[in-house]
């Protein structure tokens, strides 16, 4: 980040206003009748009501459209563990990308322990507020035993954006970019450089799509996670591989896929160069990603390439995903964010990748053409069309696989 831009981002946080939220009210308080009607005793009428069914707190109450975002700030972006206050921007910003894509109103929430008894404990006793939980930057592996408790725990959906939403993105660009490059699900060898949250999440979703656990290798700080590795987190265990290689290099050495969620500058060009014929490659970490596209493009004329940046073709943006998924799980009054709801976003966003694209979304983006090919195998952000395509997808999933409560 240069200079010019870190005041330039410190200016746009303070303003005249700090931060980047605020509360509103949509209701007229302007007269004694209207104070009657907004606290007392106007307010006692839905509080009877609820009190007498408490289905009736979606008529009365905010709860419907209201999700927490919520962190212990253990893994904030690339910065690591650096507390409750630190990541507050970064969950006010999530704040404002929900209110703006999907309309969803947030609370953000920071959480001042990283004992995982007592996070869990501090939102299941505020999950009555809320319609859906967005767990935020929480260090793996604690992340993967909150979120299923909390699921277990919670009859509302609850939802690791750093998991989940990064898979569901992840695993629509990369089922387009095999159909591109004429491979599949079946028989395609995937390297995942990174086995935190997204690294195991995105393989999860890639295995309940049909990837083969068998053409699997994972790669973690200290090289291919293996079978006789001691103290393998039960997660890592799941993707522990019976092969006598041990280096990244090892694994890209012929392997048709590269999905990195680590850290920058990982990977070389001789290790581009390695792969399989029409490699695809995700460099994901931000803002450097494990090998650049200048560098990957270089060694290779045959490469599908994402980065997690915006100033490159294809970009894995998680703001494709959780706005809408909430959106369409919160219409849906659904108890949870299951395997049939991702997989729907999942097919959701690889279509809406391969229609014609609208000519508003070409100005916004200052281009002449985006067509379905090795450029472009995801949507933009700003496709208006993801606010109808999403959430119907996630909505009718919900109704189908019997978590709606419609």
């Amino acid at each position: 980040m240069s200079k010019e831009f870190h005041k330039l981002a410190l200016d746009y946080h303070q303003g005249k206003k700090p931060g980047k939220i605020f509360v509103s009210s949509h209701k007229s308080l302007e007269t004694h009748e209207d104070l009657s009607l907004a606290y007392t005793p106007g307010v006692a009428a839905p509080v009877r009501e609820i009190d007498e069914d408490k289905s009736k707190v979606y008529d009365y109450t905010i709860k419907g459209n209201l999700v927490a975002v919520i962190t212990d700030g253990s893994a904030v972006l690339g910065l690591g563990n650096i507390g409750p206050l630190a990541a507050k921007p970064v969950m006010e910003g999530k704040g404002v990308l929900f209110k703006r894509f999907a309309d969803i109103d947030v609370f953000d929430i920071e959480v001042d322990t990283q004992d995982v008894d007592e996070f869990v404990q501090t939102v299941k006793n505020i999950a009555p507020t809320f319609g859906g939980i967005n767990l935020e930057d929480i260090s793996a592996p604690r992340c993967f035993e909150i979120e299923q408790r909390l699921i277990e725990a919670l009859d509302i959906p609850v939802f690791h954006d750093d998991q989940h939403g990064t898979a569901i993105i992840i695993a629509a660009g990369l089922l387009n970019a095999l159909e591109i490059q004429e491979k599949t699900l079946e028989n395609a060898t995937l390297t995942c450089l990174g086995a935190g949250a997204a690294g195991i999440a995105t393989l999860d979703l890639l295995c309940e799509l049909g990837f083969k656990k068998d053409n699997i290798l994972l790669v973690d700080s200290k090289g291919i996670v293996t079978n006789n590795r001691e103290n393998l987190s039960k997660e890592k265990n799941r993707y522990a591989s019976n092969t006598e290689q041990q280096t990244l290099a090892d694994a890209m050495n012929g392997c048709d896929v590269f999905v990195g969620v680590a850290s920058a500058n990982l990977v070389s060009k001789d290790m581009v160069k390695s792969m399989a014929d029409k490699p695809i490659v995700f460099a994901l970490s931000n803002p450097d990603p494990e090998i650049s596209p200048s560098d990957a493009n270089s060694v290779r004329d045959d490469l599908i390439m994402a980065t997690g940046r915006s100033d490159y073709p294809n970009q894995v943006n998680n703001v494709l995903g959780f706005p809408f998924i909430f959106r369409g799980a919160l219409d849906a009054k659904a108890s949870e964010i299951n395997f049939p709801m991702k997989i729907a976003a999942v097919n959701a966003l690889r279509e809406l990748a391969k229609s014609e694209v609208p000519e508003e979304v070409l100005k916004a983006y200052g281009i002449d053409a985006l067509v379905f090919g090795k450029d472009y195998i995801i949507p933009k952000p700003f496709d208006p069309r993801l606010i109808t395509s999403v959430p119907k997808a996630v909505f009718d999933a919900a109704k189908s696989s019997g978590v709606s409560r419609l």
